[in-house]
């Protein structure tokens, strides 16, 4: 997701104050969406070891979407899933885009996607692991990595990301606890990908699906 900007001419809008509660249409999902950014390196501090990557080539779309379904159909991530294998694949030969398949015993078990294409910042477009390598201190280790290489970057000046209330529950905790610093909110409404089978009606049951 990009920094929040101007609506696009043509989109449709509804009127959200500022103080209550409005009715949104039947088919879409709200996420408070809160963007946070370090501008210094994290204080060092013991952490578990940092899992193995592997870095994508872009003949490798078909392995990007399914280890990108596997990591986030739990929380509705559905956006790279509607994209062709061309887009896919442009993104990951993209140059100043990094993108890497966590690995644990020859199998994939996390993604992340870092973005350095802006001078002097990166952005950590996508980081997670699979349900059943979370809780383990594999995100800490691999958190912790990251960092460390993107610091020592010349001329780095700020790392940021965002997340959001469909996401892991303790994200932002998580990243609170390596120095990130929120710095923005914004609301996202999207099409529930339920509804049009992008995924499984079951899904985060937690949100069901309205309309």
């Amino acid at each position: 997701m990009p920094e929040p900007g101007p609506v696009p001419p043509g989109t449709p809008t509804i009127a959200v104050p500022l103080d209550g509660i409005v009715t949104l249409p039947d088919g879409v999902l709200p996420a408070i969406v809160t963007f946070m950014e370090m501008r210094a390196p994290p204080a060092a501090e013991p952490v578990a070891a940092a899992p193995a990557t592997q870095r994508l080539r872009p003949h490798e779309a078909e392995r990007f979407r399914r280890l990108f379904r596997a990591v986030g159909e739990k929380w509705l991530w559905v956006s790279r899933l509607r994209h062709s294998d061309e887009t896919i694949a442009a993104r990951i030969g993209d140059p100043g885009i990094a993108t890497l398949a966590v690995v644990e015993d020859g199998r994939d078990v996390g993604l992340v996607e870092l973005d350095l294409r802006r001078p002097g910042e990166m952005e950590i477009v996508l980081f997670g692991l699979v349900p059943e390598a979370v809780g383990r201190g594999l995100g800490r280790g691999l958190m912790a990595d990251i960092l460390a290489r993107a610091w020592r970057r010349e001329g780095l000046r700020r790392v940021w990301l965002h997340t959001c209330t469909l996401d892991h529950p303790a994200a932002v905790r998580f990243y609170n606890s390596f120095g990130f610093v929120a710095y923005r909110r914004a609301v996202e409404i999207v099409p529930d990908p339920r509804l049009d089978g992008s995924l499984d009606a079951a899904v985060s049951p937690d949100w069901p699906p309205v309309g």
